[in-house]
């Protein structure tokens, strides 16, 4: 957690103080009435008002020092006679003072400290004690170069290629260390780049001369085998590419960077370096497949996400392997649970092709325990006891797939994160991780408030779960900057483990910094075959029309769709999404049921979940599906509200919001939080005018205003104002919704594409792969450090997570069928040699 630079207008709190000292001290009085407690900004400014009834004065205090001082504050720790306040000027940057009420003396304190006074509200025994355990995983980055500007956060490429070209200059001794990285390049087993030959800075660039002066004499497009062994005699292997062309870019680039290195030719010539071929991806929790299940517990826009994200890296490897002038195939593997009581998909399946690909599968392993295998779906929430296991078998398997070892490992989630981090540090390969949401940001004071939340949600398995895996990563993907570091007035999801506690647990006093290089942005985009726009025609998916139709408007009411839309010849408004607190769609119902001018204008559409509570088994959907049932009630919604079940079809997902954008409607996400916003992408893709939260990502997505709209969601009657307002002006002015329209599209194609973000992903595997070998001796002494948390705290956390045991009997095993025995003995010893065993 970054001090922050002195801001010259407050620069002394106490100053501020003294400016409304009368009116402060009647505040700060207040402030330790009801004794000790955590007052988030908005509970400060409630007891301020109460103090000070009178608005001239209230503003004149508001528009002081003070003031400037207290709109930076996010929260507030009462413990008599001291007020401790947490101030954020700027993303990123943190400041602790003191206050003491009765005569307003202020003291700086450090986050320690500030820490200690949470948890005084909490357990202030477990706060007092000297011995309690502190975590401070920046300890071990004093030797490496962090970002110190907060509009830097998440340019982590960036950050790094103008380190190396710095650090690369200077002389041939400062480059060795590449030249010794590009000697040891090796896929699958061959040797490519340079050979030993080619062991020192002097002997590249000679040879570099050389070769190039020889590509001048052949034509652009003359094959690399044509001029094969004559490049080996002087020290090069394969990888430089398939033409003279390509062969003669690659050397110059690297040329560049020998000589006069610059971020642009050092992030040019690692993108072009041979260094990836086989990835796994981990998503292990729900139901990963490729039909039939979202809408399931635990499984939405991750599962889409991953699927697309597939396609994408595929496509861009074949490219890049074409270009780089190697005959080898890549491969990726989804490596995800094995649910042998799939309801109805294909989760009970241990191997899938991915459809639109060539080379890419599922692999699916199954959840083991010492009763043997795990037959039905377990809650993401309760998933750590299975994981230890999951790594081991999934580990075998994927060797034994790929014959050797991945190059990359990208985890999602926590679950997939911290099974990510354990096989990358097992096999020493380049690791990256995407969080898609960390649950710590979702429920407010959730670390404080562990004890009483984790029966439920097992937040002490999951914060350090996630914690551990950012520190071990090399880096991180994330959708936008929200997600890194929030906004002005908001911390953002990995801001929030900066530093934080548990109390009685741990006291992370360094979690994460958001200044660190490995924090990098890559916004991911739609499958632009399913996702395209409504006034494309030819290319409408009309044989589901039909179905989509009845689905809309047909007023009987079964198991796929509840309630009905009487007047057919009105807008609808749509949201689809998981029926959960977060997603908020509870909410939406309720602010339309709330407006009537908007219920005058619009019809409403919920997609998501199911009708009846028992047919779930998420204890928070259940609650949601009964609430969802009280507002229809209560607002008598009949005639003028859909609620379809989950769709699980993507294609027919994709004609539905074009069938929605047919009505002149638009689509809403009314989420609390949304780490990104997938169904954002899909819906302005399709041409639907988009409102969205403006908690997370969606409020990068949208331009507010521009390209669609902002929605604040916790201010129902604003946001649903805002829509009404939308559909007033549609209804007087006929070309106000296809200027929204457009505008979605055109702000979707210029920067949220999936060919943008394979390209970013690889390029962060090479350049990180590089930069994890200069950093090596940091990482293996914060690695030693991680696996003594995990081992003697995490492990123990995991032990209060009660063990699934299906309450149905497996069915008998299959008959065994004849097994290799050699298949066996080669994928073990593969395995022991890749461990050293």
């Amino acid at each position: 957690m970054a001090s922050a630079p002195s801001l010259k207008r407050t620069e002394s709190l106490t100053d501020a103080l003294r400016q409304s000292r009368l009116h402060m001290k009647r505040c700060f009085a207040q402030y330790m009435e009801n004794g000790k407690r955590v007052m988030k900004l908005h509970n400060l400014m409630d007891e301020m008002e109460k103090v000070i009834d009178d608005k001239s004065e209230r503003d004149q205090v508001l528009s002081s020092d003070l003031g400037f001082i207290l709109c930076y504050t996010q929260e507030a720790i009462i413990i008599p006679p001291h007020v401790v306040f947490a101030i954020r000027r700027n993303p990123g940057y943190w400041e602790f003072a003191k206050v003491r009420s009765n005569d307003l003396a202020v003291e700086t304190i450090d986050v320690t400290e500030y820490l200690k006074y949470k948890e005084m509200v909490y357990e202030e025994d477990w706060a007092k004690d000297e011995n309690a355990l502190e975590l401070d995983f920046g300890a071990f980055d004093f030797s490496i170069p962090h970002m110190t500007l907060s509009s830097s956060i998440g340019n982590g490429v960036s950050f790094i290629s103008t380190f190396l070209s710095s650090k690369l200059s200077g002389g041939n001794d400062n480059a060795q260390p590449l030249v010794d990285f590009l000697v040891n390049l090796n896929l699958q087993g061959e040797d490519l780049m340079i050979n030993n030959t080619l062991n020192t800075t002097s002997k590249l660039q000679s040879a570099l001369i050389i070769a190039e002066a020889s590509l001048l004499t052949l034509s652009g497009d003359t094959p690399y085998q044509k001029f094969e062994m004559r490049f080996k005699e002087w020290g090069f292997e394969k990888g430089w590419g398939g033409t003279a062309e390509q062969v003669k870019e690659t050397m110059r680039t690297l040329s560049e960077v020998l000589q006069a290195p610059d971020p642009s030719h050092v992030v040019k010539f690692f993108s072009r370096i041979p260094m990836i071929l086989n990835i796994v991806i981990f998503s292990p929790h729900g139901y990963f497949g490729q039909s039939d299940v979202l809408g399931l517990p635990d499984t939405g826009g991750q599962v889409v996400y991953i699927l697309d994200q597939v396609k994408a890296l595929e496509e861009e490897l074949l490219l890049r392997s074409e270009r780089q002038g190697i005959s080898m195939k890549p491969q990726i593997l989804v490596v995800t649970r094995l649910i042998p009581d799939a309801r109805g998909t294909k989760c009970d399946q241990e191997v899938e092709p991915i459809h639109g690909t060539k080379h890419s599968k599922i692999l699916r392993v199954p959840f083991r325990t010492d009763k043997g295998v795990l037959r039905r779906w377990v809650s993401r929430f309760d998933i750590y006891p299975y994981l230890e296991n999951f790594v081991q078998d999934a580990t075998n398997k994927i060797l034994d797939h790929m014959e050797g070892k991945p190059d990359l490992i990208i985890g999602n989630y926590t679950d997939g994160n911290l099974v990510a981090s354990l096989m990358a540090s097992k096999l020493g390969i380049t690791q990256g991780t995407i969080a898609h949401a960390l649950e710590k940001t979702k429920y407010e004071d959730s670390d404080l408030k562990w004890k009483e939340l984790d029966p439920k949600y097992h937040f002490s398995c999951q914060f350090m779960a996630d914690t551990i895996a950012m520190n071990t990563t090399d880096f991180i993907i994330t959708s936008t900057y929200q997600e890194i570091a929030g906004s002005k007035d908001r911390p953002g999801q990995y801001e929030s483990h900066a530093a934080f506690t548990l109390p009685g647990l741990c006291r992370v006093v360094s979690g994460i910094s958001v200044f660190d290089p490995k924090f990098n942005i890559a916004a991911p985009g739609a499958d632009q075959s399913v996702y395209f726009p409504y006034h494309e025609k030819e290319r409408r998916l009309t044989q589901f029309q039909p179905a989509i139709l009845e689905m809309l408007y047909n007023k009987i009411e079964n198991e796929e769709h509840i309630g009905h839309l009487a007047d057919k010849k009105k807008p609808i408004i749509f949201s689809m999404a998981r029926v959960d607190v977060v997603k908020n769609l509870t909410g939406l119902t309720e602010w339309y049921g709330k407006n009537p001018r908007l219920r005058d204008l619009v019809n409403l559409v919920i997609v998501g979940g199911f009708f009846d509570p028992n047919k779930s088994n998420d204890r928070e959907e259940m609650a949601e599906i009964k609430k969802m049932h009280a507002i229809i009630d209560k607002y008598q919604l009949k005639g003028q509200f859909r609620w379809i079940a989950a769709q699980t079809d993507r294609q027919r997902n994709g004609e539905l919001y074009r069938c929605v954008a047919d009505t002149r409607g638009a689509f809403v996400q009314p989420a609390l939080y949304e780490a990104f916003g997938l169904t954002v992408i899909e819906a302005m893709n399709c041409g639907l005018p988009t409102f969205a939260t403006n908690q997370g990502g969606p409020a990068e997505i949208i331009v507010d205003g521009l390209s669609g709209f902002h929605i604040d969601p916790n201010n129902g009657d604003e946001s649903s104002n805002k829509i009404a307002e939308f559909f007033e002006k549609c209804r007087h002015d006929g070309e106000y919704w296809n200027k929204y329209s457009t505008e979605g599209l055109k702000r979707i194609h210029e920067c949220y594409t999936w060919k943008i973000y394979a390209k970013k992903a690889l390029n962060m595997g090479n350049i990180y792969g590089f930069w994890r070998q200069l950093n090596k001796e940091q990482k293996t002494a914060k690695q030693r450090y991680i696996q003594m948390l995990y081992n003697l705290q995490f492990r123990n956390s995991v032990k209060t997570v009660p063990v699934r045991v299906d309450d149905v009997p497996p069915p008998p095993p299959p008959p065994p069928r004849p097994k290799s025995t050699l298949s066996n003995k080669r994928s073990q010893s593969r395995l022991q040699r890749m461990l050293g065993a």
